[in-house]
């Protein structure tokens, strides 16, 4: 069914058009004047905003489901619970938990990803898999659990290229280097620094065997010194995608400016979400271990951070409120760059003639009341469906 979008404020990875119709079905058809082409629905936005699907590349979980307890009917409630958030398509990411327990969750992405392409599907779209770890230096492990930690080995990783879209190593421990290059030049996988007490140095030569992604920029790495750049120096002068969690707790919101200065459509937002997320305050677990959860902060007994519970609408509200940066480039913070970022923008992160009809409708505050997914309207504000 051919539909159109009227009375809204289209927002395009090149700024805002007003007092035009978005026209699609399962794909863009056109921007173009109200009543240039047919359509058998129209559907008013009120003077919102229309905007591309939302984009999480790094989400463990939601409403209390996690993609590393290997749970079908888990991953659904997750896909189902992202679309209020104006998330469209997805990349579930494990944790550093038992290997045999990492392939698990890979198979169960594999089982689902083609499903949630269909019409039917009440959820997000699965895109593939974030492996964030077992390969990481536990130095600098984070909220992960040292004893799953593995060597780097792209062995273990190159029989399901065909579902992990990205993964997070540390390419400083034994092996690292190599393996970036064989998974780069074996798959389209994605390669992230990240969980990482590398060098400047050890984060460029990452970098030219073919990473090119940082995960949670700033966070569970080596900092910017002036005599030690750190993998944070060599994240803000390098060519590399760079994940921002911006709940103003991980990264302080004095720096979302700079950073997006220096890395522009390089800068992709992300959540990190636990499965806390969606939820009240107090524990829950990640990766095996309790968590705690108050406000915006997830940490471990230690008070080790430990994740978030940020939702990617409202990471776009953060972002805008707190810099000056033109909402169309907050937006594509969270679409068309997280979806170069994995290599899906030929079909995903922007309303653009021939892509996905992967569309959101939001107010000024980033309140989402309408997401359709490939054409479908699958969330409705207020719908308890």
């Amino acid at each position: 069914m051919k539909k159109a979008i009227i009375n809204g404020v289209i927002v395009t990875p090149e700024g805002e058009m007003k007092n035009k119709a978005l026209y699609f079905d399962k794909s863009i058809i056109a921007i173009d004047d109200v009543g240039k082409h047919q359509a058998e629905e129209i559907i008013d936005a009120k003077g919102k905003y229309v905007i591309p699907g939302l984009v999480d590349v790094h989400v463990h979980g939601y409403l209390g489901e996690d993609v590393s307890d290997g749970d079908k009917q888990g991953l659904r409630k997750m896909a189902k619970g992202i679309l209020a958030n104006g998330v469209t398509s997805f990349v579930p990411t494990t944790m550093t938990v038992p290997w045999e327990e990492i392939e698990a969750s890979f198979e169960l992405v594999r089982a689902l990803k083609d499903e949630s392409k269909e019409e039917d599907f009440d959820g997000a779209e699965i895109l593939g898999v974030h492996s964030e770890g077992p390969f990481i230096n536990p130095k600098k492990k984070g909220a992960q659990k040292d004893s799953n930690i593995l060597a780097p080995d792209a062995d273990k990783v190159l029989p399901f290229k065909d579902i992990i879209s990205i993964i997070t190593l540390a390419p400083e421990m034994p092996g690292g280097i190599d393996s970036i290059r064989k998974i780069v030049q074996n798959s389209d996988i994605k390669v992230s620094i990240g969980h990482t007490d590398a060098s400047y140095e050890q984060a460029m030569e990452a970098i030219e065997a073919g990473a090119d992604n940082i995960t949670h920029l700033f966070n569970a790495m080596t900092g910017l010194n002036h005599r030690a750049p750190g993998v944070v120096g060599a994240a803000l002068t390098s060519d590399a995608y760079c994940q921002v969690i911006a709940d103003g707790f991980h990264i302080h919101p004095a720096l979302f400016s700079l950073v997006y200065r220096l890395k522009k459509d390089k800068f992709v937002l992300i959540t990190d979400c636990t499965r806390a997320g969606g939820l009240e305050d107090g524990e829950y677990t990640l990766g095996g271990q309790p968590i705690f959860v108050k406000g915006v902060e997830c940490r471990l007994a230690d008070g080790t951070i430990a994740g978030s519970v940020l939702k990617l609408n409202k990471a776009v509200y953060n972002l805008r409120k707190h810099t000056n940066i033109p909402f169309f480039e907050v937006i594509n913070a969270a679409s068309i760059n997280a979806a170069k970022s994995i290599g899906v923008d030929k079909f995903k992160g922007s309303l653009e003639v021939g892509k996905d009809a992967d569309i959101v409708i939001m107010d000024e505050n980033c309140e989402v009341y309408n997401t359709f997914v490939r054409g479908a309207q699958k969330y409705t504000k207020g719908d308890s469906k």
